[in-house]
């Protein structure tokens, strides 16, 4: 009996090992031009006990590998389907070929996003009329489908449209914007009718970055502040995802529905392009929220368990650097799976990893390095070259305070070259850059910064890659823009557009070229 009882302890003892807090999912994007295998993402998702995930489209084989794992799973329309969704017929048909379809199969879809933040300012009211039809739409087609008990809608929307008016900035004093509160005063009371939930993204990183300086950084994590906001009530704020709740908490019961419940679709801390994105903030973030959620204690207005989803999973090396160098590098995992920092999703504060990916099949070892013994080299070829590869892969690792802030000239170059030669599959045409570049078998990583191997293409069709500049064909190669799927996260203060292109941001390349004038 002794042996079985301690047998008993040992499997409780490893489940808790690899159980994360019971409310935690993760995003799953996917704009990148080297994608992890499905199969490989979800066994990944499975070794790290995670058991939500919420997904910006509905892919057809992530989710058929998600059937039969068990995953709670959120998957998504895209805001340009949102103006056909106002047919009751379209939306019936949507269900049917991308919830149904899987349900019956053995895929457990908790949630349909209906858009994702459909009302950010630089849409310019695009979505504004047509996102409350969309979603009445697909939750009567889920009723109709006999699956909208299990199954439900909801609309993830950006943090900046609620507020606190300026003579009275407390969370108590939340309420919805005046100008959009005609739109999500109908879409909260529809969530409330159909029991379900109000989904929002909230980003501290954001606030720290969008601050300038004025918003205090402890603010953004979990340790406490010298100074809390105190609300009118005597409540104390120390973190700003508290504040930020509430606020949102209070307008929902100025609209009559206090009791609606909340998801977090999106919150994180991004480890690259920005002096304070880096790994070290990102696990201080990552671990001190872990650690709040697993005590249940919520929010002073809301006390008890949240449901909330981590951004991202992984890197995604094709998103817009519009709204800053930092978007690519969300993920709590590279792009190829590794683990960035000691994460403990269970929230016990265990100094431990996270199960990196298996099975990942990476390209051959070898880079593309800026030969130093180019003939006819001049500054305007390696400008224009420079330009060019940054306009086609993610150099945003490169500039002030970022993991690659300290290679010199050679090394920038290099790290440029090298991006574009791994985006294109390794093609030798893809490292000539007139002459400037070659291939080698030595690793040209430095310190902190790494030049990648991307992992091996997927066996599905595609074009054929790129070469470099006058390397082939006369005007060298032309990109191609993903989807837009899930960038950026709108937050008070936020409102770019979400455009989805290869590249990095001017300032990058701009930073990149002025280290590459050492060459010179």
């Amino acid at each position: 009996m002794l042996k079985q009882l301690c047998s008993l302890l040992l499997f409780v003892g490893l489940l808790g090992c690899y159980g994360g807090v019971d409310g935690l999912g993760v995003n799953w994007g996917t704009i990148a031009t080297h994608k992890l295998p499905p199969k490989v993402v979800v066994q990944m998702l499975k070794d790290n006990g995670i058991k939500k995930v919420k997904l910006f489209d509905a892919d057809q084989s992530i989710l058929n590998s998600l059937a039969g794992s068990g995953i709670e799973v959120m998957i998504a329309i895209q805001n340009d389907l949102l103006g056909s969704m106002g047919d009751y017929d379209v939306a019936k048909k949507w269900v049917e070929h991308n919830v149904t379809q899987y349900t019956n199969a053995g895929v457990n879809i908790t949630y349909v996003a209906v858009g994702n933040e459909p009302f950010l300012k630089d849409y310019k009211d695009r979505f504004t009329n047509v996102t409350f039809p969309a979603l009445q739409n697909v939750q009567n087609a889920l009723n109709d489908a006999g699956i909208g008990n299990s199954t439900k809608a909801t609309v993830p929307l950006n943090a900046d449209i609620y507020e606190s008016p300026s003579y009275n900035p407390v969370p108590s004093a939340g309420r919805f914007r005046p100008d959009i509160t005609d739109v999500v005063s109908p879409i909260v009371k529809f969530l409330d009718k159909n029991n379900a939930p109000f989904t929002v993204n909230i980003y501290p990183f954001l606030s720290l970055y969008y601050g300038k300086g004025q918003f205090p950084i402890d603010f953004a994590f979990f340790d406490g502040v010298s100074a809390p906001l105190i609300d009118n009530n005597g409540v104390e704020y120390t973190n700003v995802f508290e504040a930020n709740l509430d606020t949102l908490i209070s307008a929902l019961k100025a609209e009559g529905c206090g009791n609606l419940s909340i998801i977090v679709g999106e919150i994180g801390w991004p480890t690259d392009g920005e002096q304070n994105a880096n790994a070290l903030l990102a696990q201080k973030f990552y671990n001190g929220f872990a650690r709040r959620l697993a005590k249940n204690v919520g929010t002073p207005l809301r006390p008890g368990y949240i449901e909330v989803y981590f951004f991202g999973l992984l890197d995604e090396n094709a998103k817009s650097t519009l709204p800053g160098d930092f978007e690519p590098h969300w993920g709590i995992f590279r792009y190829d799976g590794q683990p960035k920092f000691p994460l403990d999703l269970s929230g016990q504060g265990q100094n431990k990893s996270l199960v990196a990916a298996k099975n990942v099949t990476y390209q051959a070892k070898q880079w593309c390095a800026l030969n130093p013994n180019a003939p006819n080299a001049n500054l305007t070829k390696l400008e224009e070259n420079v330009k060019y590869a940054c306009s086609m892969a993610d150099c945003t690792p490169l500039g002030y305070g970022k993991s690659c802030s300290g290679l010199d000239g050679n090394a920038s170059a290099s790290f440029a070259f090298n991006a574009y030669f791994q985006n294109q599959n390794q093609n030798p045409l893809a490292c000539d850059f007139e002459g400037l570049a070659k291939v080698t078998t030595q690793n040209i990583s430095q310190a902190n910064c790494n030049f990648t191997i991307q992992i091996a293409p997927s066996s599905s069709p595609s074009s054929p890659p790129a070469p470099a500049p006058l390397a082939d064909a006369p005007g060298g190669a032309t990109g191609h823009s993903p989807p837009s799927d899930n960038g950026p996260k709108g937050a008070k203060g936020s409102s770019s557009p979400r455009t989805a292109s290869m590249g990095s941001s001017p300032s990058a390349v701009a930073v990149l070229i002025l280290l590459a004038l050492v060459l010179l």
